[in-house]
């Protein structure tokens, strides 16, 4: 068994969708109505799927506290590679790549959206 998918309410779905694709190797499948759905999926075949805060009862896009979504990659350098990559397309990171735990990798916001990037050290 496997998980399907990851719906993801946000504010701007047509921002995620640029975002993801730019940063993370989605490609956008489908959008449906006035870009109120994106449905995005990545090499590994993950789907990713963006629905518009104006979906929600409350038109909201809160998340628990200690809610993240977390990328691994397949080294340090893939790592810097893509803090490298966020920082020139303009993204905000308070902190350069560091050892956190087992692993090397950075944390940020996008939006609501609070997301780990992290190499899983030997």
């Amino acid at each position: 068994m496997t998980i399907n998918h990851l719906n993801l309410p946000v504010s701007n779905v047509a921002e995620a969708t640029t975002f993801f694709e730019s940063h993370f190797d989605f490609k956008c499948l489908e959008t449906k109505g006035d870009n109120m759905i994106a449905v995005l999926r990545n090499p590994a075949d993950f789907t990713l799927v963006l629905m518009s805060s104006k979906m929600n009862r409350n038109e909201n896009t809160t998340y628990p506290d200690a809610f993240h979504i977390g990328f691994i990659l397949d080294s340090t350098e893939k790592v810097n590679e893509t803090f490298s990559k966020l920082k020139a397309g303009g993204i905000q990171l308070e902190r350069e790549p560091q050892k956190i735990r087992d692993s090397f990798g950075f944390y940020f916001y996008f939006g609501e959206l609070f997301i780990e990037v992290a190499h899983y050290l030997d």
